[in-house]
């Protein structure tokens, strides 16, 4: 009796020399652009912490002579920072997760052929991205009719949706196959229930762009605090994270304008370190929801990847 025979399919690939070589080449060329982009944050943060004496003297080195602190303490002297990283936190999440439901309705309404009046409606977000009243008719209809000023609310609900987005949402729900909206309507599930346990689900990476471009947007608002809230102390812990930064900075360089045109003297922060501190303190939070992220861009597109 002859032994069966046993196919190998899964055969040993060697590499040949040029290919080797080529993926060398775009190995080395992937450190020195991953490298050029690190370099600079690097720079910024190392200049951050040198002293102000030795920056100006000896310029932008990664490794300084004097290291120093100062810069962060000015930054974070008394309440002001931490109240603003505080409000600037709240508007951010909070604020994107109610942008991401009402443009998520908004975009599951006017998609598909479910809707009557949809074109029309669908004009009428157009027409806003088209044409705005400007700002004068703007600061009026939230400071006087929505009385929104001083309120942390000025910073949610005037944005709760964009019409960008909500078509970039759209046209995402209008290529999902329709047979799946069918069959969840045979079974007797409600338009809540297919929009949030199917369409949704199945639109992760549409979602978690989104969702960071008003994530963004929430983090570096700061007209909003120059428009609608007040500059007395009492409203001081209303301004945002983007905004505080902008007084820290025009408060220094008055200050230097006051010191070299008199001779009073003047107790004059680093200027040129805190500005690279307040930057290292605005960029370094919102760099962490780039990977938290990531993980909703990989697990969307393998949705629906396996069939069977």
């Amino acid at each position: 009796m002859s032994e069966p025979i046993v196919h190998h399919n899964a055969a040993v690939i060697r590499k040949r020399p040029e290919d080797r070589i080529l993926t060398g080449f775009f190995f080395i060329i992937t450190l020195v652009f991953a490298f050029a982009c690190v370099y600079p944050f690097l720079l910024v943060m190392i200049s951050s912490l040198t002293e102000e004496g030795t920056l100006v003297r000896e310029g932008y080195k990664l490794w300084p002579q004097r290291w120093s602190l100062d810069a962060y303490k000015a930054a974070l002297s008394g309440k002001a920072m931490p109240n603003a990283y505080a409000v600037t936190l709240f508007i951010t999440f909070f604020g994107t997760f109610l942008c991401m439901l009402t443009t998520s309705l908004c975009s599951y309404a006017i998609s598909g052929k479910m809707l009557k009046y949809r074109n029309f409606i669908a004009f009428l977000f157009y027409f806003t991205m088209l044409f705005s009243g400007g700002l004068v008719p703007h600061y009026i209809l939230i400071s006087r009719y929505l009385q929104l000023r001083n309120n942390i609310w000025v910073y949610i609900l005037p944005v709760l949706v964009s019409p960008w987005n909500m078509f970039l949402l759209r046209n995402f729900f209008n290529t999902l196959p329709e047979s799946f909206r069918e069959s969840a309507q045979l079974d007797g599930a409600s338009e809540i229930r297919i929009l949030f346990r199917i369409v949704m689900p199945l639109s992760l990476p549409a979602m978690a762009t989104i969702s960071l471009f008003y994530a963004l947007g929430f983090w570096n608002c700061w007209m909003e605090s120059m428009l609608f809230i007040d500059g007395s102390e009492k409203y001081e812990h209303l301004y945002t994270l983007q905004y505080l930064i902008m007084r820290i900075l025009r408060n220094i360089d008055s200050a230097r304008l006051m010191a070299n045109q008199t001779a009073i003297p003047v107790l004059i922060p680093p200027a040129q370190t805190i500005r690279f501190a307040t930057a290292i303190l605005t960029v370094g939070p919102i760099i962490f929801l780039y990977p938290f992220l990531q993980r909703y861009f990989v697990a969307g597109l393998k949705v629906g990847g396996v069939k069977g």
